[in-house]
């Protein structure tokens, strides 16, 4: 706590000037509308119910709802402490500007490590299931199809931010078509009541049921964090929302409570649809859905879910390179970096951090997805834990009085946050553990030998001057 950051006013002092000497700035173009509908697209709830809930369906069977009940209850919490230090705080750096401000700059540089963890990792493992839905039509390499989704969701967050707002609502319509089909079909071919949602079964080999323990849904929490996580996009956003002392609480919170039915509701539609407890734990959800229609239904779900996940493709990146160009805006690195990362391009975008997270985000596709989903749970709930410690100091000093969108239940919401966290966080795998601590380490020993001397000219975290507007 004593590496506290300077006053908002002071920071920035040479970071990357336009002509008239002044910080890059990103502009308030979008409102609560298009807001919402970039972030919705973000969790892309149709995407992640077709290519993350199977995997959960595979280790938890019919508890997966349960698990996702659980996760979605946390998530009120979590999304509580970001819609307040999102109003206090708006700023493009999203976690590691909120946690910066008030919990101190080293505590904010490995939230900023575990941030871009994730979102370098989230696009590539949703474009991976590209090539699984477009099998009615076409038969791709999984790798090869989600490096070029990469590829186009890169090139599509090139463009202005507005446009890709329409963009991604028109795709985010279709998505919710097919959640929509695929709850009507499962609850209509119901195979068993609403007591298997808590049976806690699995088909284990051989044809054996196996029981589901408490354990493994706790460990499975990680995993259902990460389902909805993508709700926390509108902090990212807030420097180009209007009014955002206003609007990122709205986003926020609406986005949580949109994508949790849009998830849950077809997930509980098929535990109780599917013929057998061995097709549900397979997770094959486009065969279920042919089986309680058609094939011609069942190709259009899968299209609908491949447009999807390329709409998620380009939220995330567009998310992501905000991230980039605000670390360079805040000097997190040598200046020919800085210089290069906080570059706006034609339509106001980001256009050097855009590429450096869409091409990388492409190669990630050829890395094993197993690895990808421990390392993203890890550093997801990491991150979360450490959002809740700095909403627990949201509330000391000047920010007590701070105009702001204030969380009920505080303190004891974000207390009772992070010690839940900690727990799930102390019951992941040790080889993603030891991954997530690893790069952590890494990062320490950057911001020790490189950051932490240079304090007066690097990781110069600022807030928006029209902040208070």
């Amino acid at each position: 706590m004593t590496d506290m950051l300077r006053p908002v006013e002071q920071a920035l002092p040479d970071a990357a000037p336009t002509a008239s000497g002044n910080p890059q700035k990103l502009k308030r173009s979008i409102g609560i509308v298009g807001g919402t509908l970039l972030t919705l697209s973000c969790v892309t709830p149709a995407s992640t119910l077709f290519v993350v809930v199977p995997d959960l369906f595979s280790s938890l069977g019919t508890a997966t709802a349960l698990t996702i009940a659980i996760g979605s209850l946390l998530c009120i919490a979590v999304a509580f402490c970001y819609s307040e230090l999102g109003t206090l705080i708006p700023s493009a750096g999203g976690e590691y500007a909120m946690v910066s401000t008030m919990a101190g700059r080293l505590a904010g540089w490995l939230v900023f490590v575990l941030s871009l963890l994730v979102v370098m990792i989230v696009p590539p493992v949703i474009a991976m299931g590209t090539a699984d839905y477009l099998a009615p039509i076409v038969h791709l390499n999984p790798s090869m199809a989600g490096a070029g989704v990469m590829l186009l969701a890169t090139l599509a967050g090139l463009l202005d931010l507005r446009a890709n707002a329409w963009i991604t609502g028109v795709f985010l319509v279709l998505e919710v078509i097919a959640a929509a089909v695929v709850a009507v079909l499962g609850f209509t071919h119901s195979q068993r009541g609403l007591g298997s949602l808590t049976s806690m079964q699995v088909a284990g080999s051989g044809g054996h049921t196996d029981t589901v323990t408490a354990m493994l849904v706790v460990s499975g929490l990680a995993i259902a964090l990460f389902i909805t996580q993508g709700f926390s996009t509108a902090v990212y956003l807030s420097e180009e929302l209007e009014n955002p002392r206003r609007n990122v609480a709205r986003t926020v919170l609406a986005t949580l409570a949109i994508s949790t039915v849009i998830i849950l509701v077809p997930v509980v539609a098929i535990t109780m649809g599917a013929s057998d407890l061995s097709t549900l734990t397979g997770g094959d959800i486009s065969s279920m859905v042919t089986a309680w229609s058609n094939s011609a239904v069942g190709t259009f779900v899968s299209l609908c879910v491949a447009l999807a996940i390329i709409n998620a493709g380009i939220v995330m990146v567009i998310q992501n390179s905000r991230v980039l160009f605000a670390s360079a805006r805040d000097k997190a690195w040598p200046e020919p970096i800085n210089q290069s990362l906080s570059r706006l391009g034609r339509f106001g975008s980001p256009w050097v951090a855009t590429l450096l997270v869409g091409v990388p985000g492409a190669l990630l596709c050829f890395v094993n997805l197993d690895t990808l989903y421990g390392v993203t749970g890890v550093s997801v709930t990491a991150m979360y834990l450490l959002v809740a410690v700095a909403a627990l100091l949201a509330r000391r000093g000047q920010h007590r009085h701070t105009p702001a969108w204030r969380m009920p239940l505080w303190p004891t919401m974000p207390v009772l946050l992070i010690a839940v966290l900690a727990y799930i966080l102390s019951q992941q795998e040790m080889t993603y553990l030891l991954w997530t601590g690893g790069i952590t380490a890494v990062a320490t020993l950057y911001w020790a030998f490189y950051l932490r001397p240079r304090r007066e000219t690097r990781w110069l975290v600022s807030i928006p001057e029209d902040v208070q507007a």
